[in-house]
Order: structure tokens, then C-alpha cells, then sequence
């Protein structure tokens, strides 16, 4: 039986851009940074929270072969390979704050909804990226 998800991945055409990204933009931590041979195991995730990481997987040999790799690359380049959510405790806080980094790619200013607040960003390759905030939920009247 499953029990837990550990490792998801996002396709990225660089994996030291990916890095600077998730690291110095997002404000994520590495995970894993493994080399083994030509194959690279770079993976990170959010500060203290070592359960689930995010594996920026760069298309090419030993996984995929060149055929598959240029079309993914493309894909990739269409901003068509996968999208994460995060969840944050101020959404307006950390556009700000992304903002100063250097962060451009807003698809989404921050916005309430009624499930919370919630903004979206591409990373550098095309990948959508929403972080949301969610709305405070008043205790059930008993």
C-alpha cells in the first residue's frame, strides 16, 4: 500500500538556473544534489519540511533518449510540462519579496478568492508555478 508521496519532478531546461531559481527566488533548500556519471539527481524542497521534494529533472540520457529529450525541451519551452502548488501564511508578503528578487514572470498578482488568497508565477522555463494562501476557516458551530 502507498503511504506517502516522497519525490515529485518538474522538467527544467537547466538544472543550475532551476537551482538559483527555487533556491534564491522561491526561497526553497536543496534536497539532493547527487552526480552520477552525466545523470545529475538535483532535488529541493521546502525549508524543514524533508517529506516531499521536488526533483528538477533535465531531459536527457540515461532516462530519456535524444529523440524524447528534444521534444520534452520543446514542450518545456511552451510552458506544457507541469505545474506546482505551495502553500504559503502570506501570499502578498512573499510577492513582494519576490518582487525584490527579481521574480518577473507574475502570471497572477496576489487575488482573494474564497478558498484564500493565491497568486501564479512562471519559473524560467515556463512552468507554472501557484502558491496559495488559504482562507481561515471559522470553527464548526457546535
Amino acid at each position: 500500500m502507498i503511504t506517502k508521496l516522497n519525490v515529485t519532478s518538474v522538467k527544467v531546461l537547466n538544472q543550475d538556473e532551476a537551482l538559483d531559481f527555487y533556491v534564491n527566488k522561491l526561497g526553497l533548500e536543496v534536497g539532493r544534489d547527487i552526480k552520477q556519471g552525466s545523470f545529475r539527481w538535483l532535488t529541493v524542497r521546502v525549508p524543514g519540511d524533508p517529506g516531499i521534494e521536488i526533483f528538477l529533472e533535465e531531459p536527457g540520457p540515461p532516462v530519456h533518449d535524444e529523440a524524447t529529450a528534444a521534444q520534452l525541451r520543446e514542450l518545456i519551452t511552451k510552458g506544457a510540462m507541469g505545474s506546482l502548488v505551495f502553500l504559503a501564511d502570506d501570499v502578498r508578503g512573499l510577492y513582494e519579496t519576490l518582487k525584490a528578487r527579481g521574480v518577473a514572470d507574475f502570471t497572477q498578482e496576489p487575488t482573494e478568492h474564497f478558498y484564500g488568497i493565491d497568486m501564479g508565477v512562471r519559473d524560467p522555463f515556463g512552468n507554472a508555478i501557484r502558491i496559495l494562501q488559504p482562507a481561515k476557516v471559522a470553527p464548526a458551530l457546535q
